[in-house]
């Protein structure tokens, strides 16, 4: 399956498989990029102002971006990502949670200098397995036009 710039709608959606963030995921990632102590020891993040050990806000964004890449939203098409807008976290994720990824497109914009090209806007949310809000993004990214001549393109 191919899916370029003119197939795709605003308003589209996409829900990820629930995923559960264990303790030992938490610290792996921690210890990798995000080193503080309520990331990577469960002890000293007792007396942190989360009062326990809590996912990094990047291994969640990481997350995100593997749980959408693995959906095949695009199919074989290559998309390329060229930025992501208003990265905000609103809860902290604990050992167990169960978090979905949930996707829209709100936004597809024609590009006059890159006549091949054009930029899809999505909202990106991660919700807990309560429904809370965990966090949000827009991802921004490249995607093919249909070619005009398939077998030339």
């Amino acid at each position: 399956m191919k899916r370029y710039l003119e197939d795709l709608v605003i308003g589209e959606r996409w829900t990820s498989p629930p995923v559960t963030v264990t303790a030992e995921d938490i610290i792996d990632f921690g210890r990798k990029f995000d080193p503080q102590p309520f990331h990577i020891d469960a002890d000293k993040a007792r007396s942190s102002p989360f009062g326990g050990l809590i996912a990094s806000g990047w291994h969640l964004a990481s997350l995100t971006m593997k749980l959408s890449v693995q959906a095949r939203l695009f199919g074989e098409i290559p998309v390329i990502g060229i930025g992501v807008d208003e990265l905000r976290w609103f809860a902290p994720v604990r050992p167990g949670d169960v978090l979905t990824a949930e996707r829209e497109l709100v936004e597809i914009l024609l590009i006059p200098d890159k006549p091949k090209r054009g930029t899809v806007k999505a909202r990106l949310e991660l919700k807990n397995q309560h429904g809370e809000l965990i966090m949000r993004m827009f991802g921004l990214s490249s995607v093919p036009k249909r070619p005009l001549n398939p077998l030339n393109p």
